[in-house]
């Protein structure tokens, strides 16, 4: 096959990808203050997000140099079972976010962690149904007429994804909206009983719907073009368009870390611990709220 330059750009991404997940999975694998529910929310999507550039580089390695149809249908489905984990493990820690908002003082309780475990189990069990779809018959190989944008996925499977992708969207932005009401309403009591000036309630409140706006921005950017063109799109689109919406989709999983790990002050201090030794690994942690994260 000739190389596609579009295929390169995704590989290149995957590698990134890959790099960056890793090091907070093993961040936060090896440090055993990372156990509270709201690192192992992060932790899964580092590992949903490790295993889509894992299986970006294996693609155009199995493409370019093992062309084979099982091997693909096996890359396609390790790429819909990340990326479907990656996009649901956001919607958990979002719901996270707004239970520790809303449930508290009883947030940091046995029910938060068994909470949590139900979700992972549900995410990750409903991410490896639909990246088994393929492998298990579900494709287009022998029916090109019924592939969608994504070969050998079809139309109505990526029709489902696009659809539980809008859902989750749609989930996220109810959440974040109830959770800036809580979040500004909790800044306007604190300012009325510290006597803080009104500019100070302000300042919060507008960093606060600054950070949600980052988080959702974020997402849609990256996810809604793809999942609009699944909808819209079929085998005869052309495969610009594929690759124009799938590379900034990719995009959410090199951010991730960014937004939910680097910017987490006890990652920082384990991660300078092992770049520069700035700080002592066996400094105590603060226990954070997963809103702060």
């Amino acid at each position: 096959l000739a190389l596609n330059p579009w295929d390169v750009v995704l590989c290149i991404s995957g590698t990134i990808i890959s790099c960056e997940n890793a090091i907070v999975v093993v961040v936060i694998f090896y440090t055993p203050a990372f156990r509270a529910p709201m690192f192992l929310l992060i932790g899964s999507l580092a590992t949903a997000d490790l295993l889509a550039g894992v299986g970006l580089i294996l693609h155009f390695a199995f493409v370019y140099f093992i062309p084979s149809e099982a091997v693909s249908l096996l890359t396609v489905g390790l790429l819909v079972t990340s990326f479907t984990a990656s996009v649901c493990s956001l919607l958990t820690i979002t719901i996270d976010r707004y239970l520790s908002l809303y449930n508290a003082l009883t947030y940091y309780s046995e029910r938060t962690v068994t909470r949590t475990y139900i979700m992972l189990i549900l995410t990750w069990g409903a991410s490896i149904c639909y990246g088994l779809l393929p492998v298990m018959g579900w494709n287009c190989l022998k029916e090109p007429s019924a592939c969608s944008i994504v070969k050998p996925l079809t139309k109505n499977h990526l029709l489902i994804l696009s659809v539980s992708f809008l859902a989750v969207f749609a989930a996220m932005l109810q959440l974040y909206v109830q959770i800036c009401r809580i979040v500004c309403r909790h800044a306007q009591q604190i300012a009325v009983q510290r006597h803080f000036l009104a500019s100070s309630h302000y300042v919060t409140t507008r960093k606060g719907i600054a950070t949600l706006a980052v988080i959702l921005g974020t997402f849609a950017s990256c996810w809604l073009p793809f999942a609009v063109y699944g909808l819209l799109g079929d085998y005869s689109s052309p495969a610009l368009y594929t690759y124009a919406t799938l590379l900034p989709a990719t995009y959410n999983s090199m951010l991730n870390p960014v937004i939910y790990a680097f910017r987490n002050q006890e990652i920082q201090k384990v991660l300078w611990a092992v770049c520069c030794g700035c700080f002592s690994s066996a400094l105590p942690f603060r226990s954070r709220s997963p809103s702060d994260v």
